[in-house]
C-alpha cells in the first residue's frame, strides 16, 4: 500500500513539472504575441477587445466592469486559490509545516520590498518622480513561476518559496496602494469578508464536501476584497488557505469519509491546476503583456530618472534585498536554508522576484499622471522585468560544475 501511495505521489509530481514547463512556453508566447499586437498597426483592436464592457446583469450590485478587469481580478483569483492550496499543503506536510522555514520567504520579501525603494529614492530625488518607489518593490506571481518552470531542474521548495514571496510582495503592494495611491481601505468590505470566511468554516464544520457549495462564500470573500478597495483576488488566496487538508475534516461525523480518499486540497489542486496552467495564466498574458511604447521619449531628465530608477530597483535591488535579507535572517540563526536549496538558488529567487510587471504597471499608473513619465516607467518595467526574467532564466538552466570526491 506504502509503495504504491509513494509511486502515485512521484507520478502526480513528475506530471504537475511537466504541465508548468509546458505552461511556462505557453505563457512566453501569449505575452509575445500581446506585445506585438499592442504595437502593430492593428493595435486598435487591442485595446478595444480589453476594454469590452461585461456586466452580466448585476448592475445594482456590481458595476460594469471590462474584459480586462474580469480575466485580472476574476479569472485570476482561481489562479491565487490554487496557489493557496499549495502553500496549504506544504504548510501541513511539507516545507512550510516548520514555523523556522516560514521566516525565510518572509524577510526575504522585506528585503526585497525595502532595497528596491530606497535604490529608486536615491535615484528620485525630485518630488515629482518620488512618487513611484513603490513600482520596482512589487512581483508578478504569474510570470515569475513561469519562468522558474523553465529554469529545468530546481528543488521543489524553491516553488513554495517563490510562491510565498510573491504573495507577501502582492500584499505588501496592496496595502501600499490602499493606504498611499488611493482614499484607503473601506472597513464595510472586510466585514463581508469575515462574513465569507464565518460561512465557509461554518460549513466546514458541519461536513458539506461538494466544491461548488462553497463558490456562494467565496465570491461574498471575492467582493468584499473588491469593496474594501483591495485587489479581489486575494481571496482566492484565503480560500486555497481555508481549504481542509485531510478528508475526514467535518467536526460532526468526522468518521464518516474514507481516510484513504484524497484530501478536499489534493482534489481541488488536481482539477484546476490544468485549466490555470493552459487557460488562465496564458489569457492573462495575453491582456498584459500588449504594452504601447507609443510616446516614449527618455530624452528628458525625469523620464530618463524614472526608468532609471525602475530598472535598477528591479535588476539590481530586488536580487539583493532577497539575497541580503535572506542571509542576514540564516546569519542570525532564525532560519536555514531548506534541504537542497543554495545560494545560487536564493539569488535565482531574487532575480525571478525583479519581475514585477503587471503589478508595477499597475502601480505605475496611479503613481503618474504625466503621459511621458507614465510611458517612461511602462517601457522601464517592460525591460527590466525582461532583464530579470532573463538572467534568472541563464542562471536557472546553468548547471554548476560538480567537484570530484
Amino acid at each position: 500500500m506504502a509503495t504504491g501511495s509513494a509511486r502515485r505521489a512521484a507520478l502526480w509530481a513528475l506530471r504537475f513539472i511537466h504541465v508548468e514547463a509546458a505552461s511556462g512556453i505557453v505563457l512566453l508566447v501569449a505575452a509575445a504575441l500581446a506585445l506585438m499586437w499592442a504595437n502593430s498597426p492593428v493595435a486598435p483592436s487591442y485595446a478595444a477587445l480589453w476594454h469590452l464592457e461585461l456586466g452580466f446583469g448585476l448592475g445594482r450590485y456590481l458595476p460594469e466592469h471590462d474584459l480586462h478587469f474580469w480575466v485580472n481580478d476574476g479569472l485570476m483569483t482561481v489562479f491565487f486559490l490554487v496557489v493557496g492550496l499549495e502553500i496549504r499543503r506544504e504548510m501541513h506536510d511539507g516545507s512550510l509545516s516548520n514555523a523556522r522555514a516560514a521566516i525565510l520567504p518572509v524577510a526575504a520579501a522585506a528585503g526585497g520590498v525595502v532595497v528596491p525603494a530606497l535604490l529608486y529614492i536615491l535615484i528620485n530625488t525630485d518630488p515629482v518622480t518620488h512618487r513611484g518607489w513603490a513600482i520596482p518593490t512589487a512581483t508578478d506571481i504569474a510570470f515569475a513561476v513561469g519562468i522558474l518552470s523553465l529554469c529545468g531542474r530546481v528543488p521543489p521548495t524553491l516553488r513554495m518559496l517563490l510562491l510565498t514571496l510573491a504573495i507577501i510582495d502582492d500584499i505588501a503592494a496592496i496595502l501600499v496602494i490602499a493606504l498611499v495611491y488611493s482614499g484607503g481601505i473601506a472597513y464595510v468590505g472586510l466585514l463581508l469578508v469575515g462574513a465569507g470566511v464565518l460561512l465557509i468554516l461554518a460549513m466546514q464544520w458541519l461536513g458539506i464536501r461538494p466544491a461548488l457549495a462553497y463558490a456562494l462564500p467565496g465570491a461574498l470573500a471575492w467582493y468584499g476584497m473588491l469593496r474594501a478597495g483591495m485587489h479581489p483576488t486575494l481571496a482566492g488566496v484565503i480560500l486555497g488557505l481555508l481549504t481542509p487538508v485531510r478528508a475526514s475534516f467535518a467536526r460532526l461525523r468526522p468518521d464518516c469519509v474514507d481516510p484513504t480518499a484524497l484530501s478536499p486540497v489534493q482534489q481541488l489542486e488536481r482539477r484546476l491546476h490544468p485549466w490555470v496552467a493552459f487557460a488562465i495564466m496564458p489569457l492573462f498574458a495575453l491582456a498584459n503583456a500588449g504594452v504601447t511604447l507609443s510616446g516614449l521619449n527618455l530624452s528628458a531628465g525625469q523620464p530618463l530618472s524614472v526608468a532609471g530608477g525602475i530598472i535598477a530597483g528591479l535588476v539590481f535591488g530586488k536580487p539583493a534585498g532577497i539575497v541580503l535579507a535572506a542571509w542576514l535572517a540564516v546569519k542570525l540563526k532564525l532560519c536555514a536554508l531548506p534541504k537542497g536549496v543554495t545560494w545560487r538558488h536564493v539569488l535565482l529567487l531574487g532575480l525571478l522576484g525583479g519581475i514585477g510587471f503587471t503589478m508595477s504597471i499597475f502601480i505605475a499608473n496611479l503613481a503618474f499622471e504625466d503621459p511621458q513619465l507614465l510611458s517612461a516607467a511602462k517601457f522601464a518595467v517592460l525591460l527590466g522585468s525582461g532583464l530579470a526574467a532573463v538572467l534568472g532564466l541563464l542562471l536557472g538552466r546553468l548547471r554548476p560544475r560538480r567537484t570530484p570526491a
